[in-house]
């Protein structure tokens, strides 16, 4: 795409397989998607950033990939004024299964250790990366008012039903690939989940982007 960043060949051979998969997404979570992105445009509008919290219960898996595709997606398409987060209602750590998933996607990925690593994950050799660790969805990393929460997990929009700050809660929530750990299904699944919310984020920025 033009004046698109230069992304890794990977991720940009990924991103270009996924493009062509939207008419994968059902009628109903393409409903919800252009409603979400109606309310992220009228941010837009309304000048400034527009903020996009995901949040799950742990912060372990969807939450964090929502985070980066849509960020990803957005830099794709050059909106510059979305910025992306990601939170939980515990901490724990960014899953390694799930930190494997986006490597597989293309990303780059250095991990300092530790028990709560601080991953940096590059979309490409020039880009900043992004910062990824798990964090309660209000940790100071994260904004504390005037976001639009996007609720990952059915858990986690049942648990919280307030989310202090939020201009919008928005449910778009993914079936955990926890479930298929330690399985031989395990790969599969959070490649699966991957790259579903790849070509969701990707079809949400898209909407967006033709709304300018």
């Amino acid at each position: 795409m033009k004046n698109s960043p230069a992304f890794f060949s990977p991720l940009q051979n990924y991103i270009d397989e996924i493009k062509q998969s939207y008419d994968s997404i059902s009628n109903e979570r393409s409903n919800a998607i252009k409603d979400l992105a109606t309310h992220i445009d009228h941010s837009i509008q309304s000048g400034g950033n527009v903020k996009l919290n995901f949040i799950c219960t742990h912060n372990s898996r969807r939450s964090h990939l929502g985070q980066i595709w849509s960020a990803t997606a957005a830099a794709y398409h050059g909106i510059q004024n979305i910025l992306t987060y990601s939170g939980g209602t515990e901490t724990t750590a960014f899953n390694p299964r799930a930190v494997d998933a986006i490597k597989r996607a293309g990303f780059h990925i250095e991990n300092p250790g530790g028990n709560n690593p601080i991953y940096k994950v590059y979309m490409g050799q020039n880009i900043p990366p992004m910062e990824c660790f798990s964090k309660i969805y209000n940790d100071k990393f994260n904004p504390s008012k005037n976001f639009i929460a996007v609720m990952t997990c059915s858990d986690a929009d049942k648990n919280c039903p307030i989310i202090p700050g939020a201009i919008l809660r928005f449910p778009l929530r993914y079936k955990d690939p926890k479930e298929a750990d330690n399985t031989p299904m395990e790969q599969e699944r959070y490649d699966e989940r991957c790259r579903q919310i790849a070509t969701e984020m990707f079809y949400l920025m898209s909407i967006i982007k033709n709304k300018k």
